[in-house]
């Protein structure tokens, strides 16, 4: 994760898959990859994308990408004494799986304890 300024970027992957289990399901191989970027203003408002990106490996050719392209805004409130970061954000999804949706709608309220 990097910081310069105003700026807060850095990345997530991971893939998971199974190595054992009945031999009567699937197989299980994903891929999870999401990059963030922040800008932050001094009143608490910032813009933001952080799209998650998947590929489940043992979909068939066409339908093991999903790529969302988007972003959105959020801002750091106060309830009380408890610091909260509010966030929607929007992203279409430019390569999808044939019956994935079109859209995602993210909205997240996050509870901040800072030590």
């Amino acid at each position: 994760m990097g910081f310069k300024g105003p700026w807060v970027y850095g990345a997530i992957i991971s893939n998971v898959w199974d190595f054992a289990g009945s031999s009567n399901t699937g197989d299980i191989n994903l891929l999870n990859f999401q990059y963030f970027i922040n800008y932050n203003f001094p009143s608490g408002w910032y813009l933001t994308t952080a799209p998650i990106i998947t590929a489940n490996w043992e979909a068939d050719s066409g339908n093991k990408w999903t790529i969302p392209f988007g972003g959105g805004a959020g801002k750091i409130v106060r309830f009380g004494k408890i610091p909260t970061n509010l966030n929607a954000q929007i992203y279409y999804n430019v390569k999808k799986p044939d019956f994935a949706a079109d859209w995602q709608l993210r909205l997240t309220a996050t509870l901040m304890f800072p030590k």
